[in-house]
Parts: C-alpha cells; structure tokens; sequence
C-alpha cells in the first residue's frame, strides 16, 4: 500500500539524496491526517452552528462539570486566548444565549460564566457528531493499534504541552 506520502518522499530521496527525508514519513502524515481532521471538525461545528472558538468555550464548560461554570480567569487559562479576546467571546456566546454571567459568591467583584441549557444541547450535540466523525477517522485501526498510536503520539506531545506557558495566545491548542 503506497500513499501520497511515500510518493512525496520517492521523490526527495531521489532529488536530494543528501538528505535523511525519514521524519517526512511521520510528520508529513501527521500533518494531513490533521488537514482532514480539521475539515471534519469544520464540517460538524457548521452543521451545529458553532464556531471552533465557540466549541472550544463551550466545552471547557461542559467539562467543568455542574453547574458549568468558570471564571472568565480560568475560561482563558483553559483556552489560552487573552482576557481581551475572552471578554469578546463571552459576550458573543452570551447574546447568542449559551452562556450566562452570575455574580460569583466567593467573589464579590468576580462574575461565573455558567452554560446555558442551550449551550448544553448545542455542545452536547456537536461534541457526540465530533465523536462519531473521529471513530469513522480511525475505523481502520484496531483497539490495539489505536492505544499504541496514542502512546506514540503521547510521547511526541508531552514535551510541547509541558511548555505551554512558552506558546503565543494567538496559536491555543486544539483541545477537547
């Protein structure tokens, strides 16, 4: 079975044999497995009308757990944007009405963002069509093989998730 990139990397090998190409077999892989990824998860948050910015948000709550709410504080801790770009998502998602600001009992001057019900259908929604895409993605792999790539991948990862105070707000990671 030969793919694209093994196509791309015949032709490297044989115009610049200087070259060790071998990561292009990983990472090249991983890449547009990623493009594909992305165009599924696109196509699941147009057919829910989410945002990837708002699903993102709106998990973050749902994973909470209830009542599904967090400060706007931890909200941009867990997607890494700025408190600027937080305080605009907040207030879109709230005049959409899936979301909520509640005065913060612990905190006089603080507020909570709390998900609404139908933030909670929306997501909720969105997220069990985002599964059901991403068990078609890795239909051809077994249990087995699925547990060993995560291990792999897990490996590759935890090096740039341990630094992640060093990455740009402007580039979150893509979390669920």
């Amino acid at each position: 079975m030969e793919d694209e990139v093994d196509r791309l990397v015949g032709a490297w090998n044989a115009e610049r044999p200087d070259l060790d190409v071998r990561p292009l077999h990983v990472l090249s892989r991983v890449s547009r497995l990623a493009r594909h990824l992305d165009r599924a998860r696109r196509a699941v948050f147009v057919a829910h009308d989410l945002e990837s910015w708002e699903f993102d948000v709106l998990t973050a709550l749902r994973r909470a757990g209830g009542p599904y709410e967090l400060s706007p504080g931890r909200l941009l801790r867990a997607t890494l944007v700025t408190s600027g770009t937080m305080t605009n998502r907040i207030d879109r998602l709230a005049a959409a009405g899936l979301v909520e600001r509640h005065p913060d009992p612990q905190d006089k001057r603080g507020v909570l963002v709390r998900l609404t019900p139908a933030g909670m259908t929306r997501v909720d929604a969105a997220f069990a069509d985002l599964l059901d895409r991403e068990q078609a993605i890795l239909e051809g792999l077994s249990p087995d093989q699925r547990e060993a790539l995560a291990d792999l991948l897990r490996t590759l990862l935890v090096p740039f998730d341990s630094s992640t105070e060093a990455r740009p707000a402007a580039q979150p990671p893509q979390a669920l």
